[in-house]
């Protein structure tokens, strides 16, 4: 029975993220020194993999989080479709009151099935599931690759993961996530389904908090 096995990961950390500030896909920022150990670690725990390909998103700080297995000589291709939700005006700004109000009530209506519901000049959920369907299609369309590595972002994860388990896509925040977590996926090719072998695993970053 062929089948497919994919890790998923969400990026290091930057500094957007540990100021709580949003990124998007239109803040390109840096791995921090933080997001760099995170890197390294995950790097320390999954080296032995034998990946037939790596894919990540546009993104730089998805490249950062996988650099060192780039390194190692293996092939990755970089695609837009796995960006980050586009947050639209509020891409890089500081949350004050009136902001966390904004994504408070956009969340819930997502959570209520407004899907559609883009964000403020940015994206809706459904419009980052259209432009990723069109990158698992291609990851699914060759099955010789049969180990892959995924390097993406929060949200996009989330939505991902939605529908990846056929689940609507106001389900999305079941699927928890922190910065360089794992989510190892199995696709059946006879079935046509996924399934979830790891959750939001993070036991390759003990070693930092040992540190």
């Amino acid at each position: 029975m062929k089948s497919k096995t994919i890790f998923l990961i969400r990026h290091g950390e930057t500094d957007y993220n540990r100021r709580g500030v949003v990124q998007g896909s239109g803040v390109d920022a840096d791995l921090n020194d933080m997001g760099r150990a995170q890197a390294a670690a995950f790097f320390q725990a999954y080296q032995h993999v034998a990946f037939d390909k790596i894919y990540i998103s546009a993104l730089k700080r998805t490249f950062q989080t996988v650099e060192s297995f780039i390194g190692l000589g293996l092939p990755y291709e970089k695609y837009e479709g796995l960006n980050e939700i586009s947050w639209g005006v509020m891409e890089g700004k500081v949350p004050n009151n009136f902001d966390n109000e904004y994504y408070r009530d956009l969340i819930e209506r997502w959570n209520a099935g407004e899907t559609s519901l883009t964000t403020d000049g940015g994206e809706s959920p459904e419009q980052v599931r259209d432009r990723q369907k069109v990158v698992i299609d291609l990851i699914l369309s060759r099955p010789d690759e049969e180990t892959i590595l995924v390097a993406m972002h929060g949200r996009a994860m989330r939505i991902l993961l939605s529908w990846l388990m056929n689940l609507p896509l106001a389900n999305m925040d079941q699927f928890e996530h922190s910065n360089l977590c794992l989510y190892k996926l199995r696709y059946d090719y006879e079935t046509q389904q996924f399934s979830i072998d790891l959750n939001n695993d993070s036991t390759h970053l003990l070693t930092l908090a040992i540190a």
